[in-house]
């Protein structure tokens, strides 16, 4: 779409587009109302499904022969692999993906497998991964589980008011830790053939037979992990010794507090590591495989598998429904929306009924029990939504807000037409997450995904803790999320909730106006989404903030038009807001210009031109890029459903505001004049 269409053409092509994808989503639907897009990690999903069934002999499953040949399809050229696409080598990645080629019969004297070989050598030999990977090695027989971090069982009876205890941690951490620990206190091996290890990834000094052995580094530097390592000796001398006397009691506790979590649940924590882990650290235990715990593991586990077109095996780190299901609930009922405002008939036919569907599915899925959150949080009624089909102990703060942001949404849409009952059960859902989301609210004002106060840093420093993950402190694009969720419902500056929000994302904005995204890719999600929060809670456009942060959006737009972040911003800060230009990101970028009242700006007309040329044929965008973050610079995940209603939101958005908007000019820093307002001559959200 040229830009010299002129604002009346610009506007026919975006409803086009907004048409194309909202049909797309439509068919997409399942029947009873939800969505669930594809949800892709790296190749360590696969070489860690391949490792876990060579630790149980089932490796002629044959789901491993698709795996493998996904594993190849990701490789490097330089050998390797990494852990999102044009990234660099990965050496705990690259160590998995080369056993796992070896365990499903490839020789290391075949290409694939001498790239590799190189290519990890020079990323740091095998002793460089980290630990989670050093206990796959373990478990079959390349390293002794003395080189893998201590995690010893006893840490599940430290009581709560002991500094370093089991709920300090974060939520994910724990539904890892509780199995390893398990795993640590059996130390099960299985001894696979000499021909399908990896001692030739080794030193010529240890690879001459036997189970190699390196101290524990962790990586780290520093008093504390020096003091932490020494922690780690300790421990490993008792266990030497026999000094374990809480060690039965420990054990019981952990099975007990495993199985509990089950309950509900698409596996322990319903992400991938804890599922395997569990398995373990019951046949550990003496489970017989057959048993009706580990069964249920393993169909947990099958769960999360998915053959591709291509004949490739891809394993999913978990499932998506809750978030994906929000998501194309908000995007549908924004294009409802636009479709209102033009008079479109034909769009809305049999619309309101999918949306009625989705939302129905939603309420159901509220969870109204209580789970790990209730350790740190005061008395208030259970509520709140998972990111999975199930997993009861742990709602989180982002799909609970996201819900709440959808069913706003949707209520808005359908107003006046809307069923009065579906109505009703939506408001008192939206009222006990409003009370949840306060409760869970962190003394700094923000909000981490799944506990209140979860922020000792000290925990960082552990061994074990090298995957980046082990507390869930406050972020800027969660505390921008509740916001506007707060203010889809009502709440505006003033309440105290908001106030202190706002007082948080003001101290920890960047200086050059973003904000860092700790759940989406990276400074451009946290930009987007705290401008999104201000201003639905009523901060003004005017305000240093705001106007800041769009500046920044506008100033990283690219010469085609799009915007785009690699990963790679997380570990170089310089990157910020550079990267192959994607759907998502330009959608966030677009949707924040427009929440900044610049929907008529240069840059957010561009943006929308962007999108509206780039959509393919049947509604969606072609993006393979990962622009979603598991864990900051270790794992990042692509949803495949982002380049769909991120877009349709965007879009709709924009379209919405140009229609509100009574021209009046507003001169921003570096943008020149732009169009805010909402037909009454007043600057508020046009959202």
């Amino acid at each position: 779409m040229a830009d010299r269409l002129g604002t009346a053409g610009r506007q026919a092509a975006v409803l086009d587009t907004v048409g194309l994808t909202a049909d797309w989503l439509r068919r997409n639907q399942y029947a009873d109302g939800h969505w669930r897009g594809p949800l892709e990690g790296d190749t360590i999903l696969e070489s860690e499904y391949i490792l876990i069934l060579a630790w149980a002999d089932k490796l002629s499953a044959p789901e491993v022969p698709g795996a493998a040949r996904r594993i190849l399809k990701e490789q490097l050229p330089g050998g390797g692999w990494s852990i999102y696409p044009g990234g660099p080598i990965d050496v705990s990645a690259s160590v998995k993906a080369y056993f796992a080629l070896k365990l499903t019969g490839y020789s290391p004297q075949s290409e694939p497998l001498l790239r590799a070989a190189q290519a990890i050598s020079r990323a740091g030999g095998p002793w460089a991964v980290n630990s989670f990977t050093r206990f796959y090695l373990a478990l079959l027989g390349q390293i002794s589980y003395a080189s893998c971090p201590a995690v010893p069982p006893e840490m599940v009876l430290l009581p709560e008011w002991f500094p370093v205890n089991l709920h300090r941690v974060s939520a994910w951490s724990r539904t890892m830790i509780v199995p390893l620990s398990l795993i640590w206190a059996y130390k099960p091996v299985r001894y696979i053939p000499a021909d399908g290890g990896i001692a030739e990834l080794f030193s010529p000094q240890s690879a001459s037979g036997g189970v190699r052995t390196a101290p524990l580094s962790g990586g780290k530097s520093g008093g504390w992990s020096r003091f932490f390592l020494g922690i780690d000796r300790m421990l490993k001398g008792c266990e030497a010794l026999g000094l374990e006397p809480l060690r039965s009691r420990a054990v019981a506790e952990c099975r007990r507090w495993m199985l509990e979590r089950f309950d509900e649940s698409d596996g322990l924590g319903a992400i991938f590591p804890p599922i395997v882990w569990s398995i373990v650290a019951l046949r550990a235990m003496g489970c017989e495989d057959d048993s009706p715990e580990v069964q249920e593991c393993w169909r947990q586990l099958a769960g999360l598998v998915e053959h591709e077109d291509d004949g490739t095996t891809r394993l999913e780190p978990c499932r998506s429904p809750v978030w994906d299901t929000a998501l194309s609930l908000r995007a549908l009922s924004d294009a409802h929306r636009a479709a209102c405002r033009n008079g479109d008939a034909a769009t809305l036919r049999g619309s309101a009924a999918r949306l009625d569907a989705a939302v129905d599915w939603l309420l159901e899925r509220e969870v109204r029990t209580s789970g790990d959150w209730t350790h740190r949080v005061a008395a208030v009624p259970p509520s709140g939504w998972c990111f999975e089909y199930a997993n009861r102990f742990y709602p989180d703060v982002d799909d609970t807000a996201m819900v709440v942001i959808a069913l706003a949404t949707w209520r808005e849409a359908l107003a006046g037409v809307a069923d009065a009952g579906r109505l009703a059960r939506a408001a008192a859902a939206i009222e006990r997450a409003r009370q949840w989301l306060e409760a869970m609210q962190n003394t700094d004002g923000g909000w981490g995904a799944f506990d209140r106060n979860n922020d000792f840093e000290l925990l960082c420093k552990v061994p074990f803790a090298d995957h980046n993950a082990m507390i869930d402190p406050s972020s800027p694009d969660l505390a921008g999320r509740v916001l506007e969720a707060f203010g889809r419902i009502g709440l505006r500056v003033g309440h105290p909730a908001v106030d202190r929000a706002i007082t948080y994302l003001r101290s920890v904005q960047e200086a050059d106006g973003s904000w860092y995204g700790r759940w989406g890719v990276n400074y451009i999600y946290g930009a987007w989404q705290a401008i999104e929060g201000l201003r639905a809670v009523g901060v003004p456009v005017e305000d240093r903030a705001v106007a800041a942060a769009a500046d920044w959006l506008a100033h990283h737009q690219q010469d085609c038009g799009g915007w785009g972040e690699t990963p790679a911003s997380y570990a170089d800060r310089s990157l910020a807001g550079s990267g192959e230009p994607t759907a998502s990101q330009t959608a966030w970028a677009v949707a924040g210009l427009v929440a900044a009242g610049r929907h008529d700006s240069r840059e957010a007309r561009r943006g929308v031109q962007w999108l509206v040329s780039r959509q393919a044929t049947g509604g969606t965008w072609e993006e393979r890029e990962f622009t979603g973050t598991g864990f900051p610079k270790v794992f990042y995940l692509r949803y495949h459903y982002y380049p769909v209603y991120f877009p349709l939101m965007a879009l709709s958005r924009w379209w919405s505001a140009t229609q509100m908007a009574t021209v009046v000019p507003v001169r921003h820093a570096k943008t020149g004049p732009s169009m805010v307002g909402n037909g009454n001559g007043s600057r508020e959200h046009v959202a």
